[in-house]
């Protein structure tokens, strides 16, 4: 697994916490010092729990489970979108829509008809519609399909959250604690670490500090498909091993059943009596009783 270095962190200024004055007090253990007003974050501290969060993302892929990113802030909706795509895991990068968790079936009854209004559209019914219906009905479709379109494979809860700026996303935050998904994030001086599970300390503005963290856990899940994929493949291999070599057993004693039954054949034209593997029988003794 790629470890992202100390330098690498500093060069994209993951470093750079907000202002003193908007600080959270729960995030005192993760902060190293102040300069010019400005909160400075302990990289030491966002390597190891950054290494943390990637073991634990990776075993989470590596199981076959599901990761759902949540940025929806400016300058984070196309580096998620980007990165995310690549292994194709769901994302939102647009408005969050309230009960996306806790009332996921709603939200699956929208992704449904979004299915439906393409099913629809290359069907007679649709050629019967006016030009006005046609137009409403195209436009609901781009609506779904810029809310809903990057879960629309999501057929059941995500197995974990990462979220950009849990303060922004407070919301997703709410849903998934209520429902005990586990949450990774990124959390900045501003925010309360406490209600993360793994919580990445970093700065939560920048592009280049965004994509540096999210580049890190998308490559652990990158690794535990790849594991997940090559160990389906081994099992697979060993399954027709031993169907093969099954194949050999059933044939081998088939052989053995012909090879006795046409011994048996023979010994019973001979007039000798046979056991069922075809070997003669031997014959008892007749022991003599005692006066």
């Amino acid at each position: 697994m790629a470890k992202v270095s100390f330098d690498e962190l500093l060069d994209a200024g993951v470093h750079f916490g907000h202002l003193r004055r908007k600080w959270n007090p729960n995030m005192a253990p993760y902060i190293f010092m102040e300069r010019n007003g400005i909160h400075i974050i302990d990289l030491y501290k966002t390597q190891a729990k950054l290494e943390e969060t990637q073991k634990a993302i990776k075993q989470i892929a590596k199981s076959g489970r599901r990761i759902l990113f949540v940025a929806t802030k400016k300058q984070a909706k196309s580096i998620v979108a980007d990165l995310v795509k690549k292994i194709n895991m769901p994302y939102v990068t647009e408005r969050w829509p309230g009960g996306m968790l806790t009332n996921f079936a709603t939200i699956r009854k929208a992704v449904r008809k979004m299915a439906n209004i393409d099913k629809m559209s290359t069907t007679n019914s649709w050629q019967n519609l006016s030009k006005r219906e046609r137009l409403q009905i195209t436009r609901e479709r781009a609506k779904l399909e810029k809310n809903l379109g990057s879960i629309s494979d999501m057929s059941r809860l995500p197995a974990a959250l990462f979220v950009i700026d849990i303060n922004k996303e407070k919301i997703a935050v709410a849903e998934a604690r209520k429902l005990n998904i586990p949450i990774f994030a990124m959390v900045d001086t501003n925010t309360d670490p406490t209600l993360i599970d793994f919580a990445i300390p970093a700065n939560d503005d920048a592009s280049k500090s965004i994509y540096l963290i999210v580049n890190a856990a998308v490559q652990a899940i990158a690794e535990g498909l790849n594991e997940r994929k090559l160990a389906k493949e081994k099992e697979d291999t060993e399954e027709e091993a031993n169907a093969e070599v099954g194949d050999v057993d059933i044939k081998s004693k088939s052989e053995a059943i012909v090879i006795a039954e046409e011994a048996a054949d023979k010994s019973a034209e001979k007039g000798i009596a046979t056991t069922s593997d075809g070997k003669p029988k031997r014959k008892r003794k007749t022991i003599a009783k005692k006066n």
